[in-house]
């Protein structure tokens, strides 16, 4: 459940005039990791089906933020992910770890790509946290042909200090990107699946596949971005999740 928790973080969002220039809608600049659009979102993930736990499920509020700024003439974006656990097949509930996360970008005549740099604060309750401060690098591109957004995101966590009784958290994550504008602020594509490697157990522990369903509209003049989710982990050892949906609100705010 921690480590889920932790790749599961892992996983940012420049002005709408940016995003233009770029050939971006706002849309799809909301559903691009390499964008420098600031955001604010609130997302519930439920897993209904755990492999190997009949009956058992979890649920996880996971607050991010996600700031663009410039530094020495680069665009940056610097993001913090804040989880709050609040059922598990254990039982505990509470603060999990914070991640955050800063990605220097780069325009390119076909997108955009970044590099820059993740870390891992060991914040969650006991029984929440992987007790262990893990750091590591970033990098990712986005391509857009048309409506069709499309790109890979890896992230790596290496563990620099912590609890020496605890296992170490040795992780790198890799994230398909694929949106396709509908139209009238409708979109669809690939959920968030993050595929997890733990290189203690020399194997993938995450092995998702799922689909996405966004509404952009606005509230006022402000934009606000809707999303449902599903996820089948076909990861199938230990306590993985097997099922889960989820639901995001995310605030944007673009610059005039």
């Amino acid at each position: 459940m921690i480590r889920y928790a932790i790749a599961a973080n892992l996983v940012l969002l420049a002005s709408t005039a940016m995003a233009q220039e770029s050939g971006q809608s706002l849309d799809q600049a909301a559903s691009d990791p390499t964008a420098s659009l600031m955001s604010f979102q609130l997302q519930d993930f439920y897993s209904y089906r755990f492999h190997n736990l009949p009956g058992e499920s979890a649920n996880r509020v996971q607050f991010r933020a996600a700031i663009p700024f410039t530094l020495a003439g680069t665009s940056n974006i610097a993001r913090v992910t804040v989880p709050y656990i609040t059922d598990s097949p254990g039982g505990v509930d509470g603060l999990s770890d914070i991640t955050v996360f800063n990605l220097t970008t780069f325009d390119a005549p076909w997108g955009r790509w970044g590099v820059g740099a993740v870390a891992l604060f060991p914040t969650g309750t006991s029984g929440l946290s992987a007790e262990k401060w893990a750091i590591g690098p970033a990098a990712g591109f986005s391509a857009q042909a048309g409506k069709v957004l499309w790109g890979a995101f890896n992230q790596n966590l290496l563990t620099v200090a912590g609890d020496d009784t605890r296992p170490d958290v040795n992780l790198s994550t890799f994230q398909p990107i694929l949106n396709i504008g509908l139209g009238n602020g409708w979109s669809t594509g690939l959920s968030e699946m993050v595929f997890t490697y733990d290189w203690d157990a020399g194997e993938f522990t995450s092995r998702p596949l799922g689909v996405k369903l966004s509404k952009l509209t606005r509230f006022g003049t402000t934009p606000v971005q809707f999303t449902a989710s599903y996820e089948h982990n076909f990861y199938d050892k230990g306590a993985a999740e097997s099922d889960t949906v989820s639901f995001t609100v995310k605030l944007l705010l673009p610059k005039s």
